[in-house]
């Protein structure tokens, strides 16, 4: 590429930028918000594209190994897909990731360092399994009900706890029987293992309640990967670890929500954090110097990290670009479909009928509750996911609300409308820099092929984010394990 040809570029994306469309990999403008005009460039030793939690551990690394690095976040915060939003009536509560667990020591970690305290996820008497409109109760230290298909599923996720023994966790391809696992969906492996409604609704649930994906859209080699990556080093990741309260993911969540984490990382960076700069163009100049355009202005760099999902990060103009399995893995992830949604009451009712406020099953729209507490309130939060919020997505927000409480007047009663103070939500599909959560997947034959390109530097490019982590991929932790990774690659290059 002419000097000529790399200053038209680089203009050419800002213009767009400044006309409210991002050029995109194809060279196709798309749409996108512009909310402040650009600023002047600026130089560092390297530049990270996004400011969530991956984005900034890298950050954080490099700068303690004094580097000079800029952190560009499209959005006018940080944090990503790590979000606090507020209720109508003023309460925080967690619009994004959520909870935490054993083994998950990055994030753990930084709670500690930046002084956000954890709470426990109330866990005492019994939850509720909702099934064809029958709801279960079930003691909370039980992981099933009894009823048909219990065993099935049990000889199954024994099944899929054998195989995490030794997993190449990060590198599912290097699996011996990663090519028959990623020619098939999760769905034919479920309906391999369980043949009555209820084995495979839990087995699809293990799916679902975490990835807001159908089991028929995704890989089973992913899948078998996800449990795997549900541990550390030292400890085998499990089906129990991944979708348990006490002593699983879910056990814990943070006194004032998970996003003060990121925020608190965010603001010791100071003026490294560069906010509504969306990067539409990374282009290769003289000397392998990177030159970022962004909607404030072009940045250079002799390292660029790109910290986000792979399913977005395409959408950027790479000069010159992408190898072709690098573009193949990205196009092969998807984002799932999903919402929290969250009604905020003065008393747990809930519990005073014996309930953890936790309900699991086919319900729709919200097939998944949990309960949280703080600032003198409690909270009921539901996931709707996948086809469900499919329907909703551009349903009125008024309408979308309603079929919200409808879930929980089914689950709890006529008293999860009535003693509702307040209420908050989230809608990640129409989020326009995540697209979706709370993670990308990948469908079958996308592993296998090019997964090895997740992670491999393209020039002077390192990728970061929580799909491309080792342990806890798709989770807070897998995000920090990335970043960090990524900025070790730097280091050493």
């Amino acid at each position: 590429m002419t000097e000529i040809d790399r200053r038209t570029l680089l203009r050419g994306a800002v213009a767009a930028a400044a006309a409210g469309t991002a050029v995109t990999a194809a060279g196709i403008a798309a749409a996108a918000p512009i909310r402040r005009a650009p600023a002047a460039s600026a130089d560092a030793d390297v530049i990270v594209v996004g400011g969530g939690m991956s984005g900034l551990a890298s950050a954080k690394t490099l700068r303690a190994a004094g580097r000079r690095v800029l952190v560009l976040e499209a959005r006018e915060r940080a944090g990503g897909r790590v979000h606090n939003v507020r209720t109508r009536g003023g309460v925080t509560v967690d619009g994004g990731a959520e909870f935490l667990g054993p083994t998950q020591d990055r994030i753990a970690a930084l709670a500690t360092e930046y002084g956000v305290a954890t709470l426990p996820t109330y866990n005492q008497g019994e939850s509720l399994f909702w099934i064809q409109g029958v709801a279960h109760r079930v003691p909370a230290a039980v992981p099933l009900p009894v009823l048909p298909g219990t065993a099935e599923a049990a000889l199954a996720m024994a099944e899929i706890d054998t195989t995490a023994l030794g997993f190449p966790v990060g590198e599912p391809w290097r699996h011996p029987h990663a090519a028959h696992l990623d020619s098939i969906t999760w769905q034919d492996w479920i309906d391999a293992h369980a043949h009555t409604y209820e084995g495979k609704l839990f087995l699809a649930l293990a799916e679902s309640a975490p990835l807001s994906i159908r089991p028929h859209e995704l890989s089973a080699l992913y899948m078998m990967n996800y449990f795997a990556a549900a541990g550390n080093e030292r400890n085998p990741g499990s089906f129990s670890r991944l979708l348990g309260v006490d002593g699983g993911a879910q056990e814990r969540f943070f006194d004032g929500g998970a996003a003060l984490v990121p925020l608190r990382m965010a603001a010791e960076m100071g003026d490294s954090m560069v906010y509504s700069a969306g990067v539409r163009a990374i282009v290769e100049g003289p000397g392998g110097r990177l030159e970022v355009a962004s909607d404030r202005g072009t940045f250079t760099a002799s390292k660029v990290i790109v910290a986000m999902s792979p399913a977005i990060s395409d959408r950027i103009d790479y000069r010159p670009g992408l190898p072709a399995e690098r573009i193949e893995v990205c196009r092969g992830h998807t984002m799932g479909r999903i919402a929290k949604f969250l009604a905020v009451y003065d008393q747990a009712f809930w519990r005073d009928a014996g309930l953890t406020g936790q309900v699991v099953g086919d319900g729709v729209p919200i097939d998944v509750t949990y309960e949280s507490y703080g600032q003198g309130h409690h909270v009921l939060m539901g996931f709707i996911s996948a086809d469900a919020m499919a329907v909703l997505d551009n349903r009125p927000d008024a309408e979308f609300v309603e079929q919200c409480l409808d879930s929980f007047v089914r689950y709890f009663g006529p008293e999860a409308r009535t003693r509702a103070i307040d209420y908050g939500f989230k809608k990640w599909d129409n989020d326009p820099w995540s697209w979706g959560g709370p993670t990308a997947t990948t469908r079958p034959g996308v592993l296998t092929r090019f997964g090895p390109a997740l992670r491999q530097p393209v020039g002077g490019i390192h990728w970061a984010g929580t799909e491309t982590a080792d342990f806890w991929t798709g989770y807070m932790d897998g995000a920090i394990r990335s970043g960090e990774r990524a900025a070790r690659e730097v280091l050493a290059a």
